[in-house]
């Protein structure tokens, strides 16, 4: 028997602990999370708690397992189309930002094709 989110793809934008705690339960009910950072300011928890040098810290790690991360510079052109690609193929956008944080002036963008090509 599959689980209930079996073939959902989640974009994760959450930092901290709220949002990855959500993206977490959604991973854990069979969605494909995605977890999307930016470089050199990636989620603050990586350190945090850090009990060996340069590897994820257990508190990131019990915050975001069964998820994919990426690196991604929303500034430079092959993050712009690999946002673009994430955008279209997924289903679910989650983010904890402050409104339009992360993606600084493209929620115009995002709004308008929240259910564009895809039907779910």
């Amino acid at each position: 028997m599959g689980k209930a989110l079996n073939g959902v793809r989640i974009l994760d934008f959450t930092h901290v602990q709220p949002g990855p705690t959500c993206t977490q339960l959604l991973a854990l009910l069979g969605s494909d999370v995605i977890k999307a950072e930016r470089p050199a300011e990636d989620d603050i928890t990586r350190g945090q708690l850090r009990d060996i040098p340069h590897v994820d810290s257990l508190y990131f790690t019990i915050l975001n397992h069964n998820e994919r991360s990426i690196t991604i510079d929303g500034k430079a052109p092959e993050g712009k189309e690999m946002l673009e690609t994430l955008l279209n193929e997924c289903d679910v956008l989650v983010g904890n930002f402050a409104p339009g944080a992360w993606i600084a002036g493209r929620q115009h963008r995002l709004h308008g094709r929240r259910h564009r090509g895809r039907p779910r």
